[in-house]
């Protein structure tokens, strides 16, 4: 049965069920909190937002790290209804700009810096107006609709709240006036928007509704079996679905315990893991590779982990069987799904054949239709043949925000979304993804999909890493291309590698152009930037070519 609840509704149920059970953990700073102390805390925090004058449907964004002060914000817009606008943690100015403007947010909420970036510089640089503002009165040229910056510390900045100054607004509202304002509230109503990567234009607002993530947060722990009595290691970013749908929204329908990890570090992760014994770990695969690879890896015991998810990207299936197998998650699943599907649409159970888990993202959620077309006829095709992957049911999102034209252009007339993903699903109705129909390469009329050769190259003893892109040629019209990241301390080049692919593979299929480098283009939520690599790719070659 699908919830029918708003994402304060499930706080308030999680507090009744297991009032003292931890909510979450924040190791770094010796943070613990229960279920009841949380639903405390985001009643105080929704009655802030709502002394401050914001009103339902109202966006909010919010700009940092996985602070303890985002969870509680994610939480308390829950209940009051306010929109949360998430905010990349990469972000600079012109970014910055670009989603305050189309998002018309009124309010922002930021941490002071990430990763030597200030944040309250470039809010300083986009409104020079804070400097002689009143706080909350903020008008802006650039950004006519923010009126209110709030930051998640007690520094005094001009025209900006401080934390505490943004709490005491709760004095003025009432517990009746809080739960009047929840009960106005609607499971259908808009809740989220979360800006798509933009690999390609402009960023696009995703809107997804209470009943988007409460329901597939439900499904996603359903299917990992979390209770009461699991500790969930989050160290993926907030502000993307893997940090705030499969971390934290997965737990708290399931009054499982969140260990947060503020920023990813593999050794701060493993520490975690093994001093707060947790039972699951999220990361996309560069994540569990750092771990994996770690050189104090050996030191620390993971022996309590029992799941998890590994998504955002392809998972190699030899990092798969080591995290299974070495790490001893032995129930780790994968998830693929995208935004615009709130997000998880197939994920492994977690008594699959390792065959199935490592080769394959699962089969659809319960509550979700799936079916792969012909790209081009749009005619369904039959098990075995790849095409592409559409889903459809209550996980699509209501839209993208001020967009209708890409809204039309995602979501067809019956409803299904097209998720530009190719995929193949066999007799048993478990999928794999193949690539992105933009991804794949058509050498010499031979259709080519990256991941194939990247599964084939990652059992190399040499390779840690390997991302297959293609590039343009006169005479085969494409041809591949594969920078590849060695293991710490291992040798290899090009014609060896060449020599290894050998036999092994069909000879169509082996990278004309080999680069070996160290890392590769990321996105904040650690997706591997595909798009940039195809760029520095035809910078190489026509470079070479000259």
């Amino acid at each position: 049965m699908l919830k029918h609840q708003t994402v304060g509704q499930v706080v308030r149920e999680a507090a009744k069920a297991h009032p003292a059970t931890e909510a979450y953990v924040y190791p770094e700073h010796g943070i613990r909190k229960t279920y009841k102390e949380f639903d405390q805390e985001t009643d105080h925090l929704a009655k802030a937002f709502m002394g401050m004058g914001i009103e339902k449907g109202e966006h909010v964004a919010i700009w940092s790290d996985n602070k303890r002060e985002w969870l509680q914000s994610q939480f308390a817009t829950g209940k009051m209804g306010a929109v949360l606008v998430t905010v990349n943690t990469n972000y600079q100015e012109n970014e910055l700009k670009y989603l305050l403007q189309q998002s018309d947010a009124t309010t922002l909420i930021l941490g002071e810096e990430f990763k030597g970036t200030s944040y309250i510089s470039i809010i300083q640089a986009l409104c020079p107006e804070l400097e002689h503002s009143e706080k909350g009165e903020l008008v802006s040229d650039v950004l006519p609709h923010l009126k209110r910056v709030i930051v998640m510390s007690e520094k005094d900045y001009p025209g900006i709240f401080t934390w505490s100054e943004f709490e005491a607004f709760a004095r003025g509202v009432s517990d009746d006036q809080l739960n009047s304002r929840m009960k106005a509230l609607h499971f259908d109503d808009v809740i989220n928007i979360q800006y798509t990567s933009g690999t390609t234009g402009f960023p696009k607002g995703v809107m997804l509704t209470h009943m988007n993530i409460v329901n597939n947060g439900q499904i996603i722990g359903d299917f990992m079996n979390l209770t009461h009595e699991d500790r969930l290691c989050i160290p993926v970013p907030f502000f993307h679905c893997f940090g705030c749908v499969l971390g934290t929204m997965a737990a708290v329908t399931h009054s499982t315990t969140m260990v947060i990890v503020e920023q990813f570090d593999p050794k701060k992760v493993l520490q975690a893991v093994q001093d707060e014994k947790c039972t699951g770990l999220h990361g996309v695969p560069t994540m569990f590779i750092a771990e994996l690879n770690h050189p104090d890896y050996e030191s620390f015991d993971t022996t309590t982990l029992r799941t998890g998810i590994m998504a955002g990207s392809p998972c190699p299936i030899e990092v798969m069987k080591k995290v299974i197998h070495d790490m001893g998650a032995s129930e780790i699943t994968i998830c693929y799904g995208q935004t615009e599907s709130s997000p998880v649409i197939t994920q492994t159970r977690s008594d699959d054949a390792i065959e199935k888990r490592v080769a394959t993202v699962g089969k659809p959620h319960p509550h979700v239709e799936v079916k792969i077309i012909d790209p081009v006829t749009m005619e369904e095709v039959p098990a075995g043949v790849p095409g592409e992957l559409c889903a459809r049911g209550y996980l699509i999102m209501k839209g993208y925000y001020r967009n209708e034209e890409a809204t039309h252009a995602a979501i067809d007339i019956e409803g299904w979304l097209h998720t530009g993903d190719i995929a193949v699903m066999d007799e048993d109705g478990y999928i794999a993804i193949t690539g992105r129909i933009k991804d794949m390469i058509i050498r010499g009329g031979e259709n080519i999909y990256p991941r194939e050769i990247e599964e084939f190259l990652y059992q190399h003893p040499s390779i840690l890493d390997v991302q297959i892109v293609g590039v343009p040629d006169p005479k085969y019209g494409e041809e591949l291309m594969a920078w590849v990241i060695l293991k710490d301390g291992e040798m290899l080049d090009a014609e060896a590698l060449r020599e290894y692919c050998k036999g092994k593979i069909s000879y169509h299929k082996i990278p004309r152009y080999i680069e070996f480098v160290d890392s590769y283009p990321m996105t904040a939520s650690g997706k591997i930037q595909k798009y940039l690599l195809r760029e520095m790719s035809l910078d190489k070659v026509e470079a070479e070519a000259k």
